[in-house]
């Protein structure tokens, strides 16, 4: 048994280069198909401070809302799905709830409406689903995928009054639900849930800058890289990790807490300038902040890449598109974009091991 706790678990780490110039180029969709985020951070070597454009773009991310016992029956009434779920890019997710124990559930921009519940929860509520992936043999929990935008799903037919009587009757779930809607020009999310309490939530965002930082080298044509040329897309990918988190990457042998160092080949910059933003992070918000990083080569820079870094919420049902997402250990969930000055980039893809390989 202490064998199984302390051995590492199975990890999965997908790399990929192209240009964003490139017609066939992927990145858009694998930000759009990423619903669920919770954090997302720019890393600018030889940077100082956020350039206008692209703070003026964090500045208008918005807010979103954190609803206390909201019932899964206003999902599928008529008049929130035609107000939110057919205007598009309507956001939901259960909050602070563990996808391996308890109840959860996800409102897709796509209009599907995905569950993942236990065994007893599943019995009663008498709706057809699937064992979970990662149940083995004798399944404890289900998904349960509702697609509101379906036809049959009108008022009065057979298909509403089921679900309406699984979720008011049957079996009343509620939960605490994150809730953000990229639409401005319509009703407000506040006065939709007027009668239920409602939090309108601010992101965190916070800054830090690292002097004297050695730096990975990077070759954009290159993604495995080259000894004593470049360094590879896994070397850069953990390098991030350890930027991310403030480790010291000097393998100072005075350091307790980690032996890890900078890959080689390296070079010192003056200064970098971290940037991250907590909060229900929409692909939306995640999709024009990179379109500014690519605008930022614009003009010249001293470094010759900028990195974008998206954390998926650990507990959310599915990663990509309708991936199921399970916990186990860590509930990695995370996706990174490398930018460089001539168009190109990488994209690095991680999940944990109760997920399926990322798209």
């Amino acid at each position: 048994m202490l064998r199984g706790l302390e051995a590492c678990p199975r990890h999965l780490l997908v790399c990929e280069k192209s240009s964003f110039l490139h017609e066939k180029s992927r990145h858009s969709a694998l930000v759009q198909s990423h619903y669920y985020n919770c954090s997302v951070s720019l890393l600018l070597p030889e940077c100082a401070s956020l350039p206008e454009h692209i703070k003026r773009t964090v500045d208008n991310f918005g807010r979103y809302y954190l609803v206390r016992n909201l019932p899964l029956h206003e999902f599928v009434k008529e008049d929130f799905i035609n107000t939110f779920v057919k205007k598009g890019a309507f956001y939901a997710l259960t909050y602070r709830t563990r996808i391996d124990q308890d109840n959860s559930a996800a409102l897709l921009p796509t209009g599907k409406l995905i569950l993942s519940v236990d065994k007893d929860t599943y019995e009663e509520l008498g709706l057809q689903g699937k064992p979970s992936l990662y149940s083995g043999k004798n399944p404890l929990r289900y998904i349960i995928k509702i697609d509101l935008t379906e036809e049959g799903l009108a008022p009065g037919g057979k298909k509403f009054q089921r679900l309406n009587w699984a979720f008011t009757e049957k079996k009343p779930l509620k939960c605490d639900f994150l809730l953000a809607w990229d639409n401005t020009g319509a009703p407000s999310i506040l006065s939709y849930f007027c009668k239920y309490t409602v939090k309108e939530c601010n992101f965190k965002i916070t800054s830090r800058i690292s002097r004297d930082l050695p730096c990975p080298v990077l070759k954009s044509g290159d993604l495995h890289g080259k000894p004593e040329e470049s360094c590879s897309s896994e070397e850069l990918f953990d390098w991030l990790g350890a930027v991310s988190n403030s480790i010291d990457c000097d393998n100072d042998s005075s350091n307790f807490i980690s032996a890890f160092c900078c890959p080689h080949p390296n070079t010192m910059v003056e200064r970098a300038h971290l940037c991250t933003i907590n909060g229900f992070v929409t692909p939306e918000n995640i999709q024009r902040l990179l379109d500014q990083l690519r605008e930022y080569f614009a003009e010249p820079k001293l470094t010759q890449w900028v990195s974008l870094i998206v954390h998926g919420f650990a507990d959310s049902p599915v990663s990509w598109k309708e991936c199921e997402h399970g916990f186990f250990k860590g509930g990695e969930n995370l996706y990174s974009v490398v930018v460089f000055n001539n168009q190109d980039y990488w994209l690095q893809m991680a999940v944990g091991t109760h997920d399926g390989c990322p798209p």
